[in-house]
């Protein structure tokens, strides 16, 4: 039997259904995005983003990196005991590609950026010395989904500025793509590779990450991914936890929504600590990649927006040395020789001083590793290994040859 209801019990449902749509209209009708502020930032080697600020009661001038591979916000354990923040222990674990591991937090501190004033940040201590020695200058902290979860974040490569708009109606600008990538705490989108096969796998969007991409072993090995005539060139690198070895080489190509990138340098790592957890993620697409486009952020819509810029066109950077360089105590250290690499074979040992590359002395960390990364040149060291001064040639290796 269908029970019928009365007329006036219709309208009384209807009546309801246009208040609470009424209602509903009013609550999500968001006011319009303002820009808060709006200063520069520093470009790092594979694109990384250096910002400045001031934290706490302090008036020291730190340098963060922006890392949507972040899902907080963190201060160098060396920043913290300089300043003397009271460190609280916890139970939280951080994963890094390196390890896991406990860290403690400095809770309800202040980030100072020009114009705007973010409270009741709670950032977690992390040793960040290997970081600083691969930059050549001081990192004292990573900036990750605390603040970027509070605004709209612009990105903008060709003029090195980023801009802090207020949450709300924002005017995306013409052209480029707009995409809704999952975020929980760090945002993941689906990028096709291609080479002897094609596969879109789930990888994270990465701006901390200054390489192109980097998959699991694990993915490459399911996926059969790989011609079988590719090259594999060692490398090392430092992570959470220590040193790792990874694989280097080159597939066909690389897209995401209308963008296509054509013969894209790849790592390849090892996950034995389960950081990105395959198959859930194949791995990272970093900030070489995605500095050639200027980038709208809004977590709260899970809303992304990229337009090419005018780093869209660069060329990749194919040479591989073999070796990298620290910037530790003053000195400019050969921290890593890869097996078989053409710095290997021409003698260079880890713990060689570098004194001079192609006669320039002026012991610059960032002009040393731009000379390294001339893929086809012959390059000369000037080396100190104890008390003997060395002087070393060999020839970048490019890995597309």
């Amino acid at each position: 039997m269908v029970k019928k209801i009365a007329p006036i019990t219709l309208i009384f449902l209807f009546s309801i259904l246009l208040v609470n749509t009424s209602f509903t209209q009013e609550l999500f009708d968001e006011p319009a995005s303002k820009l808060i502020t709006r200063f520069r930032f520093k470009m790092l080697s594979g694109g990384v983003v250096l910002l400045n600020a001031t934290v706490g009661q302090t008036k020291d001038t730190l340098n963060f990196i922006l890392d949507t591979g972040s899902g907080g916000i963190s201060l160098d354990s060396s920043s913290v005991k300089y300043f003397g923040y009271k460190v609280e222990p916890s139970e939280r674990m951080i994963r890094g590609i390196g390890g896991s591991r406990k860290v403690s937090f400095v809770n309800n501190l202040i980030l100072y950026f020009p114009n705007l004033t973010i409270k009741d940040l709670n950032f977690h201590v992390v040793d960040y010395s290997v970081l600083s020695s691969i930059y050549g200058l001081p990192i004292d902290g990573i900036i990750g989904y605390s603040v970027l979860s509070r605004y709209i974040i612009a990105l903008d490569y060709d003029s090195l500025q980023i801009s802090f708009y207020s949450q709300g109606n924002f005017k995306l600008p013409k052209g480029g793509w707009a995409f809704n990538p999952e975020i929980t705490t760090l945002p993941l989108q689906h990028l096709t590779v291609r080479d002897a096969n094609s596969y879109t796998p789930r990888v994270l969007y990465d701006i901390g990450a200054g390489l192109s991409l980097l998959l699991t072993k694990e993915f490459i090995s399911d996926s059969g991914l790989l011609h079988k005539r590719r090259k594999f060139y060692n490398k090392q690198a430092e992570g959470l936890g220590g040193k790792v070895d990874l694989l280097y080489t080159v597939i066909k190509e690389a897209s995401f929504g209308p963008y296509k990138f054509r013969k894209v340098p790849i790592l390849i790592y090892d996950d034995k600590h389960d950081i990105l957890a395959y198959p859930y993620l194949a791995g990272l697409i970093g900030n070489d990649i995605l500095r050639r486009f200027n980038v709208i952020m809004d977590y709260k819509k899970n809303l992304f927006h990229l337009k090419p810029n005018s780093h869209y066109k660069e060329a990749f950077d194919y040479s591989y040395s073999g070796i990298e360089l620290y910037l530790i105590d003053g000195l400019i250290i050969i921290g890593d020789v890869a097996k078989d690499s053409p710095g290997e074979k021409a003698g260079l040992k880890e713990g060689d001083i570098v004194l001079g590359i192609n006669n320039n002395i002026k012991q610059d960390l960032t002009n040393y590793k731009y000379q390294l990364q001339e893929a086809g040149t012959s390059v000369k060291m000037l080396i100190r290994r104890n008390m003997d001064l060395i002087e070393i040639k060999f020839k970048i290796q490019n890995i597309l040859f």
